[in-house]
């Protein structure tokens, strides 16, 4: 017979320890942050090498993102006689006097006195890699693409739109989807080749276990090269968690989990409270719990028909919040995303034997659809009524189909 999990929290005497454990982190994270930016700010000016992540043009001017080694990242204007490309290393010297330490978390901007290309070049292996996607494509659309789907690389300003009127920003964010596409290949292969190995010298240990944390460890790695994005590191957690927790007969699949590593992953690294993508990462988790707490009785084939048309609806009020463009194409998000469960690990594999040009045709058909866009934007009485009845509905059913008749009555709104 199977025991039945048991809860992460039983009491509210675990719950003070753990909020306890998370604040003390919280607080030591914090100082860390502040010592950094008293660092950054003791003198007018602070000279630095610099990695430049993006570039934005203007009618005369460009506005870079840059990220400091260990500090974070910031913004500078420059006239477009300074031109450079991303990915490129730079000394700069920036006014760094006035800037706050609210600003310094979120991500601050700063007027630039000097800025030189730096000449001696350090290996990174993300930007080798970068060269390489380059490399395998003759369209920069697709190499960017590539880029974003393969290494988390920042897209310019045209194909974030495209993403974001098709409806599948979630795709090219790397995130749990993606990690849970890594982690059935990697599993899938390690298993292949270990399986012969545990038979014959580890038969005494647990081999999904030894191949689950074999996997965490190659991820980790992943994670360290994309640089610990936001929406990619709430995911690892939340697979080392589950690990764990399944380990110890541990319920997963819990809104106590999903909350415990947010307030994990906001007390190690402060300056993902900022993060769009980590927000839209934990509220996609969230509705995605919400639709298995409440559909899970459901026939695999129903739910798997359902799925990713129910979690775009509901996810839909507040990305119209944050993003008001909106198109009729986006109605084929769910379709996309399907699709994409096949597409992303086959091009990973075209990529690692040196043909992804096979299908950049069909990728250049697609990059070049049309649409007509217009915009809705949610009105905030509206969000602040959805999520109240949608933190409500863990609890009470009743709530629930609140939520369900608010996301037709939304998505018939911008959409007819």
């Amino acid at each position: 017979m199977k025991n039945e999990a048991i809860s992460l929290i039983k009491n509210k005497s675990e719950l003070t320890f753990a909020f306890v454990i998370i604040l003390s982190i919280f607080l030591l994270n914090i100082f860390y942050e502040y010592s950094k930016y008293q660092e950054l700010t003791n003198d007018e000016v602070f000279f630095s090498s610099a990695t430049i992540l993006n570039k934005y043009e203007k009618s005369n001017y460009y506005i870079y993102k840059l990220k400091i080694d260990t500090y974070s990242t910031f913004y500078t204007r420059l006239s477009k006689e300074y031109y450079y490309e991303k990915f490129e290393k730079v000394n700069i010297l920036f006014i760094s006097k006035y800037i706050g330490f609210y600003d310094y978390l979120k991500g601050f901007f700063a007027k630039t006195l000097f800025i030189e290309k730096e000449k001696s070049k350090n290996f990174n292996l993300r930007f080798y890699l970068s060269d390489k996607i380059d490399s395998a494509h003759d369209n920069s659309k697709i190499s960017e693409l590539f880029n974003a789907l393969f290494l988390a690389l920042p897209i310019s300003k045209d194909l974030r739109e495209f993403c974001s009127n098709l409806g599948i920003s979630h795709l090219i964010a790397i995130s749990g989807f993606h990690l849970g596409l890594f982690s059935i290949i990697i599993y899938f292969i390690l298993n292949l080749f270990y399986t012969y190995i545990h038979q014959k010298y580890f038969n005494h240990r647990n081999k999904k276990f030894d191949i689950l944390i074999i996997s965490s460890l190659i991820l980790l790695f992943y994670l360290i090269l994309i640089d610990m994005i936001p929406s990619f590191l709430r995911s690892f957690i939340m697979f080392v968690l589950a690990i764990l927790f399944l380990r110890s007969n541990i319920k997963v699949l819990s809104f106590n989990t999903l909350f415990i590593t947010f307030l994990f992953i906001i007390a190690l690294f402060p300056n993902y409270i900022f993060s769009l993508s980590l927000w839209f990462s934990i509220l996609g988790v969230f509705y995605i719990f919400l639709f298995l707490h409440y559909f899970k009785n459901l026939p695999k084939m129903y739910m798997i028909l359902i799925f990713n048309f129910w979690i775009f609806l509901a996810v839909n009020p507040i990305v119209h919040y944050v993003f008001s463009q909106t198109s009729h194409l986006q109605l084929f998000s769910p379709i996309i995303t399907l699709i994409f469960t096949i597409f992303y690990p086959l091009e990973l594999f075209l990529h690692l034997f040196g043909i992804s040009y096979i299908l950049d045709d069909v990728l250049e058909m697609f990059l070049a659809i049309n649409y007509v866009t217009y915009s809705v934007q949610t009105p905030l009485w509206f969000l602040v009524i959805y999520l109240c009845f949608s933190v409500f509905a863990v609890v009470k059913k009743e709530f629930f189909y609140g939520v369900n008749i608010l996301l037709v009555f939304f998505n018939l709104y911008i959409y007819m």
